[in-house]
């Protein structure tokens, strides 16, 4: 991760490409490797608020407990993104989006790590997102450390919601 590196972990409904939330280098090779176009950004994870509050603008007190509600959980938040944010990694937009995971090895790994992650899923864009280290393996080679583990019950990729319109946008 220091040096730039990509890393396939498990997540709560699929297997998950992740690096460095600061590290544009890396994060230029996780939407290589996916083929994702540059313009849509992309999701961090955290194991809890403190490992993601420097990506985000300062929040009030209302907006912190909306989040509290949500958090841990399948809820990823899209936030209004502080300067440190660089444009890889949140797109064409001007907010960041944020989740602090209830999946126990996803939220280890951020612990471990002691940093948030990157995390889209691990597919190429417009395919089917891998479920299994072993398919992830395959599917990337070398260009990508799988770790191994098991993916969460859920069926569906996390609900996305803008915080400040309350919009659900997946």
């Amino acid at each position: 991760m220091r040096d730039g590196g990509v890393i396939a972990y498990s997540t709560e409904s699929c297997y998950g490409l992740g690096c460095h939330p600061l590290d544009v280098r890396a994060i230029r090779r996780v939407l290589a490797i996916k083929a994702r176009p540059n313009h849509k950004g992309l999701i961090v994870i955290a194991a809890d608020f403190a490992q993601i509050r420097h990506l985000v603008k300062p929040l009030n007190a209302a907006e912190r407990a909306e989040l509290e509600r949500h958090w841990p959980g399948p809820y990823t938040f899209l936030l209004p993104a502080s300067r440190r944010v660089p444009p890889a990694l949140r797109g064409r937009h001007d907010k960041i989006a944020v989740r602090v995971s209830a999946h126990g090895e996803a939220a280890a790994l951020c612990r471990s790590l002691g940093t948030a992650l990157v995390s889209t899923s691990a597919n190429r864009a417009g395919q089917k997102s891998l479920k299994t280290a072993q398919a992830c393996r395959k599917a990337f080679g070398r260009k990508v450390l799988t770790l191994p583990g098991r993916i969460g019950k859920r069926r569906k990729p996390s609900t996305i919601i803008d915080l400040e319109s309350g919009r659900v946008l997946r």
